[in-house]
């Protein structure tokens, strides 16, 4: 689906995360998609940006940064009803898998249409997020790292040598940082409050 393309961002999205079913008064909810969506459309911006449904990502793009055992473990863990805790935090409910799968497919999208260069920038408004999971473990709303999963298609699949990240947020990407703290093509940068969630020192890249 394509609007006026007068902008060259691209907006990808989903209908599939709003399947994600996190509970009554769960602060990670639908409403944060529908409230930038709604902001956009009576703002006109929207008419303006070149629109894409977020496709679902692959086995092997998951596998570039999470475990086999942990892909096989989420997908074991969604009920066919009601809901699942993977953590205190972490939430999951029927549609969750494919939500997870949509979201971190619009960030490889997101780098595809990005490196073919028709268009400068994206905007994923995409759940569940994405900078807390790591490779092993779902944590903090998040069940696949979409932020490391996009980094490594940008390298991998695009060839660049080296790629930056920008997190800004209240908490610390912890799971970014972690899986790419080894990775001598890329460098983590983290704007973020301070004894805040996951409540741990990690190594700084600087």
């Amino acid at each position: 689906m394509h609007g006026k393309s007068i902008l060259r961002t691209a907006y990808i999205s989903h209908a599939d995360c709003y399947s994600h079913d996190t509970g009554p008064g769960h602060p990670e909810n639908a409403r944060r998609l529908s409230a930038i969506e709604d902001r956009l459309v009576s703002t006109q911006l929207l008419d303006f940006l070149r629109q894409f449904e977020a496709p679902e990502v692959t086995q092997a793009q998951l596998l570039r940064v999470h475990s086999a055992d942990h892909l096989a473990r989420i997908q074991a863990q969604i009920p066919p009803q009601g809901y699942a805790y993977l953590d205190p935090d972490t939430v999951v409910s029927p549609g969750s898998l494919q939500a997870a799968r949509r979201a971190a497919g619009a960030v490889v999208l997101a780098v595809d249409l990005l490196m073919q260069g028709e268009l400068v920038n994206a905007f994923c408004n995409v759940r569940p997020p994405g900078h807390h999971a790591e490779s092993a473990r779902a944590m903090g709303f998040c069940l696949y790292n979409n932020i490391a999963i996009g980094a490594a298609h940008a390298l991998q699949a695009h060839g660049l040598e080296r790629i930056a990240i920008l997190d800004f947020d209240v908490h610390q990407g912890n799971g970014t940082a972690a899986l790419l703290r080894d990775d001598p093509t890329t460098f983590t940068f983290s704007i973020h409050g301070k004894n805040n969630f996951p409540y741990r020192k990690e190594k700084s890249d600087l």
